[in-house]
């Protein structure tokens, strides 16, 4: 229970990691849209504040040397203040800072625009104003002294920016909705993305843990057995070897049986580990299976089972043939072993496709449709009673498809009907 906490902590550490992240790529990325949109929204107005400003200069120079600056001064027509953006309005201010002309239509608008910040300091820098923070203004200041007069005169330029604030306005709070959207989606799709990463872990430690445990049940069987035994012989110092034949017999059995399970679970650890390689070679499949499958006929003339084989097989097969010999070995051995006297045995290879099969088909007791569904498990065992009589471990046919996997194949088990199973091997 505290690893399965301690995986889910980790889980939700790793999901607020990545989401940081992420969530700071995408600020980054909305904070540069943001900046690249402000600028090109008022860069028009911008540069026509620049342009009128270059303008109203030429005409303070043009003035100063036609010596005719008192009357364009008192002048409130915009051309006489040598501006023609008709979107500018222009306010002309003396040193002391008063009005001294504008180039306002209508002059009774002048009052709003009077009384508006101006600092003779700020100049040639773009600034905001508003009147009645109803309208909103970029502005920009500038200054001129006459060569002739040595008099100051101030300028300031304003430009109306209300359709650009409310496009501003628009695009602020779909980047805000969308940046919440966003970042709650980010959230969940990193969760997932996170949640799926960590599955194989999560699916590795539960089953690395359930190994631990069946490999831990399987052992303590027979060792504790052993110790059984060995504790009753210690009981009886002075029998003889014949009196006791029964308990030696019994824990060679348990002492073999552990050595054949240490030995299954250093195949599949070699497995797992990706540090087992095969040695491919061409090789007869028939002749090699034909070799492993000798002892076997024997075994079933004697336990009166029916043994044949029907080896088809036309081409040589790329296969490692110690692995190969293995997995037939595992395969015969379960069908000799879930066998009754009486029952069938029949081993086949063919070619289908330049692919080769292999068949182990018994009339045995068979296997259910759960079993079949779980039967590569590890430590997989219908009638765990049985195999355990039996000397199964439910450890075989894991090495099996893990020795069929690595050879690029495919192995699977079908229902052979009235009764008995085929196991069918593709490589």
């Amino acid at each position: 229970m505290n690893e399965r906490k301690k995986i889910t902590i980790d889980l939700l550490k790793s999901t607020f990691s990545n989401f940081i992240v992420y969530a700071i790529i995408f600020t980054l990325f909305a904070a540069l849209l943001y900046i690249q949109v402000n600028y090109y929204l008022y860069r028009n107005a911008d540069a026509d504040l620049s342009k009128a400003k270059v303008e109203w200069n030429a005409k303070k120079e043009k003035d100063d040397k036609e010596t005719l600056l008192n009357n364009n001064l008192l002048s409130s027509n915009s051309s006489l203040l040598g501006i023609s953006n008709l979107r500018i309005i222009a306010i002309e201010r003396a040193e002391n800072g008063d009005v001294s002309a504008n180039s306002l239509i209508n002059s009774s608008y002048l009052e709003y625009f009077a009384d508006l910040n101006f600092n003779e300091e700020n100049l040639n820098q773009v600034y905001e104003v508003s009147v009645n923070d109803k309208y909103f203004y970029r502005a920009i200041n500038a200054k001129y002294t006459s060569k002739y007069t040595g008099e100051t005169t101030y300028v300031q330029l304003l430009i109306n920016i209300n359709s650009e604030k409310e496009m501003m306005k628009i695009f602020s709070n779909t980047l805000v909705i969308g940046f919440s959207i966003i970042i709650i989606l980010i959230l969940l799709l990193t969760y997932i993305l996170t949640r799926k990463a960590m599955d194989p872990i999560i699916k590795n430690y539960e089953k690395q843990v359930e190994f631990v445990q069946n490999a831990s049940h399987e052992l303590r069987t027979p060792l504790t057995i052993i110790q059984a035994k060995q504790e009753m012989l210690l009981q009886s110092p002075n029998s003889k070897i014949i009196d006791k034949s029964e308990e030696i017999a019994m824990t060679l059995n348990e002492t073999r049986r552990i050595k054949k399970l240490l030995k299954e679970l250093m195949d599949l650890a070699r497995a797992d580990s990706l540090k087992e390689t095969i040695n491919k070679s061409k090789q007869d499949l028939n002749k090699l299976i034909h070799d492993v499958a000798i002892p076997y006929r024997e075994m079933s003339e004697m336990q009166k089972k029916s043994f044949k084989l029907d080896l088809n097989a036309v081409k040589e097969c790329e296969v490692d043939p110690n692995k190969i010999k293995q997995l037939m070995v595992i395969l015969m051995d379960n069908a000799l072993k879930y066998t009754e006297e009486g029952d069938s045995i029949t081993i086949s290879t063919r070619n289908k496709d330049d692919k080769f099969f292999i068949e182990v088909k018994d009339t045995g007791i068979g296997i259910s449709d759960e079993g079949i569904k779980h039967a590569f498990e590890r430590f997989y065992r219908e009638d765990k009673a049985r195999t355990r009589e039996k000397g199964g471990s439910g450890l075989g046919l894991s090495i099996a498809q893990t020795i069929v996997k690595q050879h690029g194949g495919s192995i699977k088990i079908e229902h052979n009907n009235p009764k008995g199973t085929i196991i069918i091997v593709r490589f």
